[in-house]
């Protein structure tokens, strides 16, 4: 998931850098909730090992 996030933000840094605006905005904007997603679920993961110790 996280590599999917980091591959989308290098498709918008250069779809950006060569001056497709609508691309370059849709991929940050898919790469942001990747990497969200990405979050929550590493938390829930965290969360979820913590608890299996007790």
């Amino acid at each position: 998931m996280l590599g999917y996030a980091i591959s989308f933000l290098i498709i918008a840094l250069i779809a950006g850098v060569l001056g497709f605006g609508v691309i370059a905005g849709t991929a940050a904007m898919i790469a942001r909730v990747l990497f969200l997603v990405f979050l929550v679920l590493f938390v829930a993961a965290f969360l979820r090992g913590r608890r299996s110790d007790r």
